[in-house]
């Protein structure tokens, strides 16, 4: 059961609904992503058989023994029905559709799950007769395939039921089923089932939930990006190019020495250029983290975009994403190792372990934090202490060792090559100009970037917070790809300014500007909060702090580092082009 009011799932028998006959609940072994997720799958007393209908029919107990809900249960199932959770059901592995109108634009849409039940001048009243829509397709002669699986909800008063021999009968204007959470409820539970033949195959089954809707404005978002990132590159080409070239001919020539030692430029810091940065371990931490984060989401959303990773392997995504965070640990391991051997760094040991931790223990810390919160309202999300553990191990018994193995093959490689050498006095640094103030330039480097993801970035909150699927992973690995390279160009344009000013401070600067579309992220999780979902509750609000908080921190590591390593090019291209004396 799932509600985008309280974004906290329960498990079907968390409320005293018909159990199966033999009283037990067979559990159906779920993956990592599904237990992160809070899916607990179990089975329940509906009994379909194929292309066989059911008029009506009593789901449990006897005719003249309702089921009796005492105040306590009716309240708790009230209460429920009041944050108006969903029932999700499964047959085939084909989750349960309901057909709905949208108040807004009148026009049918198809919600996940069913509705438990529904608010009437301040009453709750259940969905307590089912009505299962099947759709079957003939695979051969003998052969039938269920294709499609809807309901259609009914709430029934216990006195306008009728029994006859093992049927029931209710007229469609009986009255609803009031949950009295003064005097306790009474009530039964029924269930139809009606077979129809479909001409759909099934390798189309899911196209009801994955139909390509707003196509549209995804190619827009897509135009639009491109867009953007011709416009960058036009800057680049324009700007820096003709510029770089101009500078690199006049450094080169021997011709007006006198008047260059008077000139302004960035070949005047290149004695201090690959000055090593201040706390060179945790940037290299950070920086490692970072390639760890960018290696996962490119192989994730590749693979995603390929169909290996659909909605109907539930669970699947995430449990894909965090085993191949974990075995990335070795490249991030090396690249990171190389990178502090280059800033000179000693303590090898120390920095290795540092980049196994620092990001999985805010993850971590964050979530194990939350928990205890989810634990509380006893909610399926919560996760089981076995599944920490699993996770634990995962962390310090293959993402570790992993690490500080490719940190010993990184500090067995030469350091990256730099075309000048350091000067042994720091250069003093000018007064800057207002614009190449840290905050202004975060602000302006973090535009476009997030303009090309913004259309993207609704769906995935939808998918997130509205319990919806995301399936358009082809125009994701898109945007990924458009992401990579306008951050690339920003950084490269940001850097470019930075050292013709004669600030020689680029490490942390490139890295922190270039992950400045974080903060749009931010503002904008702020305002979906306020206009899209309608969280009311202390614990659904933290958790959406929580989560969204971090994201945006990932997703600042990761554009970051991107940046970081563009700039980081770029530099040891442009000063190798150069003679210094």
């Amino acid at each position: 059961m799932t509600s985008i009011h309280t974004q906290l799932p329960y498990e079907y028998y968390s409320l005293p609904l018909c159990i199966p006959k033999n009283g037990t609940f067979l559990d159906k072994s779920e993956n990592l992503g599904e237990v992160l997720r809070g899916d607990r799958i179990v089975n329940t007393p509906y009994e379909v058989h194929m292309a066989e209908n059911i008029k009506c029919k009593l789901l449990c107990h006897k005719q003249n023994d309702p089921m009796n809900w005492s105040v306590e249960e009716s309240e708790k199932v009230a209460g429920r029905i009041e944050h108006e959770y969903f029932v999700h059901l499964l047959i085939d592995n084909l989750p349960v559709a309901t057909k709905a109108i949208n108040p807004d634009t009148s026009e049918r849409t198809i919600e996940q799950g069913y509705r438990l039940g529904f608010m009437s001048k301040g009453k709750a009243y259940i969905n307590n007769h089912l009505k299962l829509l099947l759709k079957y397709h003939k695979h051969s002669q003998d052969s039938y395939r269920v294709v499609g699986f809807e309901v259609e909800t009914f709430s029934v008063d216990k006195d306008h039921l009728t029994f006859i021999d093992d049927s029931c009968q209710f007229l469609p204007e009986a009255k609803p089923q009031l949950v009295n959470e003064d005097t306790g409820t009474k009530l039964y539970f029924t269930y139809s089932v009606e077979w129809g033949e479909s001409d759909i195959e099934w390798a189309s089954r899911w196209d009801i939930y994955l139909g390509m809707k707003d196509v549209q404005i995804h190619w827009f978002s897509i135009v639009n990006s491109i867009v953007v990132l011709f416009f960058l590159s036009g800057i680049l080409t324009m700007i820096i190019v003709r510029t770089l070239r101009r500078d690199i001919a006049r450094y080169n020539s021997d011709e007006n020495i006198e008047e260059m030692i008077e000139e302004t430029g960035w070949k005047l810091v290149h004695g201090d250029v690959f000055r090593p940065p201040p706390k060179r371990m945790l940037f290299a931490a950070v920086i490692g983290s970072g390639i760890q984060i960018f290696l996962m989401s490119l192989i994730t959303i590749f693979i995603a975009m390929l169909g290996m990773l659909s909605p109907a392997s539930r669970g699947a995504l995430m449990t894909a994403a965090i085993f191949l965070y974990v075995f990335m640990g070795l490249i991030a391991g090396y690249y990171s190792a190389r990178l502090y051997n280059t800033m000179k760094g000693k303590q090898w040991k120390q920095a290795a372990f540092l980049t196994a931790t620092l990001y999985p223990a805010i993850v971590f810390g964050t979530c194990f934090f939350l928990n205890f919160f989810i634990m509380g309202k006893h909610s399926s999300g919560a996760v089981p202490f076995s599944t920490m553990m699993a996770l634990l191990c995962l962390w310090f018994c293959i993402s570790l060792p992993l690490v500080y193995l490719g940190y010993y093959f990184g500090c067995r490689k030469q350091p990256f090559q730099h075309p000048v050498r350091t000067n042994f006095i720091p250069r003093k640094v000018p007064e800057q100009v207002w614009y190449m103030n840290t905050y202004i330039c975060i602000l302006m480097a973090g535009i476009l970037p997030f303009g090309a993801v913004f259309i993207e970035l609704f769906f995935i909150f939808n998918a997130l917070w509205e319990n919806q699927f995301y399936y358009l992973f082809g125009f994701l690995f898109l945007v990924f790809c458009i992401l990579v390279i306008s951050v690339s160009q920003i950084s490269i344009v940001m850097v470019y300014f930075q050292l013709c000013g004669e600030d020689y401070h680029w490490w942390w600067k490139s890295f922190i500007i270039s992950g400045g579309s974080a903060i749009y992220i931010l503002i904008y999780s702020i305002f979906y909060f306020f206009t899209k979902l309608e969280i009311t509750e202390f614990i659904p609000t933290l958790l959406y702090i929580g989560y969204t908080g971090l994201m945006v921190l990932t997703f600042w590591i990761l554009t970051g580092t991107i940046g970081f390593f563009a700039a980081y090019t770029f530099i040891r291209k442009i000063y190798a082009a150069v003679k210094i004396d």
